[in-house]
């Protein structure tokens, strides 16, 4: 009896989350190209417009997934209370447990899809929307943000500016600073070109090198080549452009430690990794949050109650979300601490929900009207 109740509440759940999270991508993809049908221009726009919602399709999948386990995890239980199942339950014995249970099981099996489907899948998508959406359609937003070559590094007393080349081709047009403790500047070699040797060692071509050791004591000397010891390697100059949220953990990773290494930003890599499994995994407590809210006793009008409850809740974490993002690149909050807030949350909002329905928290009726 109690594995085929479960069966019968994991079915009905699975079907609401599999048709919730069908309805809202297809919102979000008609609105989405309702809003911007007037850009989709030029020969073949037809083709070229459908492999784009194609990928913005499978990106929407990733970001409405939580929400669609929290709204469906509360219609589910409504369904059943409306349809006097839930009453049978209890009539049977069974407690809350036979509603949480399924809601858990199917939770803690979608939030590990969704993190394997935003690492494989997701961050391929969002590469190929951007490249869609610049190379064929031409609007480029802040595509330039992400995808412009960084020229500016440093690294102990170095600052480099490198206009143009790679790590792996060699440099050109390059300068580089020499700073003191007190950020004054000691020498200044400018270069055509500049090319990795081994270690930390490069050679320079076609070199002026200029010596600062005093406010009016400036030497200057041309060289055709020479070989420096700048204390920087090959390596920490493979910054790959791109949106962090596109890349995978790897590549977060490696990216974190190279642009720690040259003195670049790393709070939205930092952001992007911890969300790689904060966002996927909040699906869970969120889920077990709509089945507490659903089960509140005296509760009117289920599934719109449902709906409503689960949107203000996935509303009201979308923007902590952002506040806590902004907080991070305002250097304001860690990243850590801005991914995992939300998914706390709801944590201790489902477990207070289960523990006043148990018995076991005392609340003030004004405030949680639960048992």
């Amino acid at each position: 009896m109690r594995l085929t109740l479960f069966g019968y509440v994991l079915r009905t759940y699975v079907r609401f989350a599999l048709g919730i999270l069908g309805g809202l991508v297809l919102v979000f993809v008609v609105v989405d190209f309702v809003d911007r049908a007037k850009t989709y221009t030029g020969p073949g726009w037809v083709t070229d417009a459908a492999k784009l919602y194609g990928y913005k399709a499978l990106m929407a999948v990733q970001q409405l997934g939580p929400a669609a386990l929290l709204l469906a995890a509360g219609t589910t239980v409504s369904a059943l209370r409306k349809q006097g199942e839930v009453t049978a339950i209890r009539a049977l014995t069974f407690g809350p447990t036979a509603l949480y249970a399924p809601v858990l099981a199917f939770g803690l099996l979608a939030c590990t899809g969704f993190v394997v489907f935003d690492e494989v899948v997701a961050t391929h998508a969002g590469r190929r929307v951007d490249e869609i959406t610049t190379q064929r359609f031409n609007r480029w937003g802040d595509w330039r943000f992400y995808y412009t070559p960084k020229q500016w590094f440093r690294r102990g007393d170095h600052i480099f500016f490198l206009r143009a080349g790679s790590a792996q081709e060699g440099f050109a047009d390059v300068s580089i600073f020499t700073l003191s403790r007190e950020f004054k500047l000691q020498r200044r070699l400018d270069a055509a070109r500049m090319e990795w040797l081994d270690g930390t060692r490069w050679r320079l071509t076609g070199v002026v090198e200029r010596s600062f050791t005093g406010e009016k004591h400036t030497s200057v000397k041309s060289l055709e080549s020479a070989e420096y010891e700048l204390g920087i390697a090959a390596s920490a100059f493979r910054i790959r452009p791109g949106r962090p949220e596109q890349m995978r953990v790897r590549e977060l990773r490696e990216q974190i430690v190279a642009r720690r290494d040259v003195g670049l930003a790393t709070k939205q890599f930092e952001l992007a990794l911890h969300n790689r499994f904060a966002y996927p995994l909040a699906a869970l407590p969120a889920a077990l949050l709509g089945v507490g809210l659903a089960l509140r006793t005296n509760r009117r009008g289920h599934l719109t109650a449902a709906i409503v409850e689960g949107l203000l809740v996935a509303v009201a974490m979308w923007g902590l979300m952002m506040v806590c993002r902004t907080l991070v690149l305002t250097e304001r909050l860690s990243p850590p601490v801005a991914a995992w807030t939300p998914p706390v949350l709801l944590v201790l909002a489902a477990a207070a929900l289960w523990m006043r329905r148990e018995g076991f928290l005392h609340v003030p009726r004004r405030w949680l009207a639960v048992r």
